[in-house]
């Protein structure tokens, strides 16, 4: 049996003679307001119009309807869905793990990586992991949380200082410029070494 999981709900915006209530308010293409009037009338309006009839509020008392073009209007609402989306995205938190004994080739590493997460829009939580005995010097994981930062500034403030909970402290950043504009820097980067290497 097929798996129908993966399929796309079908829209719930009803149009034309889905509209079953006796009447509307009507609202023109141009965005002017028609009072309310019978649903037959605001559907014979729209088929002049060569439009639909579309119900954007449901709930309203009666239900409000707008003449326009339903095809134009869906391609709208997902285009508006993928940008709320987008913004979304950028609630993500991921975490970047070191050690009070990382070396300064790992530490360049796991930095490489937040600076690509943060470009990305997501949050990014830096932690350094004591262990045992390491918990008696506090000040190397406060000393490399304020590199890590110093590292990243030219692409993220500091969001929560850092701060000990239980065996790790950690530091959450955010990203302070906007994606295209790093990708475009690692780009001249990219081209700077490829250069040099010719």
């Amino acid at each position: 049996m097929p798996n129908n999981n993966n399929r796309t709900p079908v829209p719930t915006t009803r149009i034309n003679e889905k509209i079953r209530v006796p009447e509307v308010r009507l609202i023109g293409p141009e965005g002017e307001n028609l009072g309310v009037m019978p649903t037959s009338q605001a559907l014979t309006m729209a088929r002049e119009s060569d439009l639909d009839l579309v119900e954007v509020a449901a709930n309203a008392n009666p239900p409000v309807c707008r003449i326009l073009d339903f095809g134009k209007f869906r391609y709208e609402q997902s285009k508006k869905e993928k940008e709320a989306r987008k913004h979304q995205h950028g609630m993500t938190m991921h975490e970047v793990r070191m050690s009070p004994k990382i070396g300064e080739h790992d530490m360049a590493f796991k930095l490489k990586t937040a600076e690509r997460l943060l470009s990305e829009g997501d949050r990014v939580k830096v932690t350094v992991r004591f262990r045992g005995r390491e918990m008696a010097h506090l000040d190397i994981g406060r000393d490399i949380l304020n590199r890590a930062s110093d590292k990243l500034k030219s692409v993220a403030s500091v969001e929560r200082p850092p701060n000990l909970e239980g065996r790790f402290m950690s530091m959450i950043m955010v990203p302070t410029v906007k994606k295209t504009t790093i990708k475009a820097k690692n780009e001249t980067e990219e081209r700077e070494v490829a250069e040099a290497e010719a």
